[in-house]
């Protein structure tokens, strides 16, 4: 994207009000007319993305209430696919920041930029780049690694519904749960999960949880600074 019209808009997503704040002020240096939303959870987020009113650009915080790990990432990618996502998190190490571009993020800034800097690399992602911290060396891929990937994108396969089913499924609910939860019926359930086994390529709905559940990376964010 080469220009931007004052029509254009920003969704942030974090849950503390003062980097909120942080991020308008990045925001506004880099393009002072964007209109600029706030989400304080994945849910929020997913209910304004919902909206006809499309959004240009979702700066995200990887450590959110309603989510572990990638999962955030994964929800906004899966589920809008075209939408840039840009990582503003305190998690600073390298093998984090190549998961998080491994999962299709069109940047990593952290927490601990500058303003101005934070301001650049908007700009520079909204201008078609893909924005990484100066210090950051790219990691070797691991076969872990793709894996992971291969997931991700036969993650994008599902529907929005599907992916609700497949989250319920990792909270261990049954079929009439699940059906409950949606007020449709078990038949539709099964359906569903038919279809999420087979695009995800997997037999049995345990085996599901157990591969998307590698996806968490919990290892990755043990003891690391907020």
């Amino acid at each position: 994207m080469n220009a931007i019209n004052e029509t254009a808009r920003f969704l942030i997503i974090d849950d503390h009000p003062l980097f909120r704040e942080a991020l308008h002020s990045a925001v506004r240096m880099a393009y002072p007319d964007v209109d600029t939303v706030e989400a304080r959870s994945i849910t929020e987020a997913m209910t304004l993305l919902a909206d006809t009113k499309p959004f240009d650009l979702a700066l995200l915080d990887l450590s959110m209430p309603d989510v572990h790990g990638f999962d955030g990432l994964l929800q906004l990618r899966t589920r809008h696919p075209r939408l840039p996502v840009v990582i503003v998190s305190g998690h600073e190490e390298p093998k984090i920041i190549s998961e998080a571009l491994s999962y299709g993020a069109a940047g990593f800034i952290p927490k601990s930029a500058r303003k101005g800097d934070l301001a650049a690399a908007i700009r520079a992602v909204m201008e078609g780049a893909i924005y990484v911290p100066e210090n950051y060396e790219s990691q070797p891929p691991d076969p872990e690694s793709a894996d992971r990937a291969e997931m991700v994108r036969r993650l994008a396969k599902l529907t929005p519904q599907q992916l609700r089913v497949l989250q319920m499924l990792r909270q261990g609910l049954l079929n009439k749960q699940i059906a409950f939860e949606l007020q449709v019926g078990e038949t539709t359930v099964k359906a569903h999960v038919s279809e999420i086994l087979r695009k995800l390529n997997v037999y049995s709905r345990t085996q599901a949880v157990i591969e998307v559940s590698k996806l968490d990376n919990a290892d990755l964010f043990r003891e690391q600074p907020l």
